[in-house]
């Protein structure tokens, strides 16, 4: 293989960015649902309980770490600006989701299936990068 074939292209740059958009719609609608209680969330207070309730430790503070990585990563996200940056963390916030509040692989059944896909996915775009429509890239993506 030689570097032009790895060189990114149109429909390269037009795949990641539905990437972006359709995971930053899915952090930032829970980020606030975590932070602010909108779209039918329980805010801090009730989102702190629910992870009281299941043994996470810190509850409040591991409220809002979770909430804010999710809603300010949504934003990077749609943006482009500092992706690379988020997807550690927004991978990171998922597996600890999977692993602490769902048991099992079906998300039917509670399954960790759902914030497994969101880490892995969250992880490929941080190693990728935005591609050319994202703001503050200079037009970089992978290659």
């Amino acid at each position: 293989m030689n570097r032009d074939t790895l060189r990114p292209t149109l429909s390269t740059d037009l795949a990641l960015l539905a990437m972006r958009l359709m995971l930053a719609t899915v952090f930032v609608f829970h980020g606030s649902q975590k932070l602010f209680g909108l779209f039918g969330g329980y805010g801090i207070e009730g989102t702190a309980g629910w992870m009281d309730s299941i043994g996470i430790p810190f509850p409040t503070v591991s409220t809002v770490l979770v909430g804010a990585t999710e809603f300010m990563g949504g934003l990077a996200l749609l943006t482009g600006f500092g992706q690379r940056l988020i997807a550690a963390p927004l991978a990171f916030a998922m597996l600890v989701g999977a692993l602490t509040a769902h048991s099992g692989f079906d998300a039917t059944q509670g399954g960790m299936e759902y914030p497994l896909t969101l880490a892995v996915v969250v992880a490929g775009l941080g190693l990728l990068g935005p591609g050319r429509f994202a703001l503050g890239t200079g037009g970089s993506s992978a290659a």
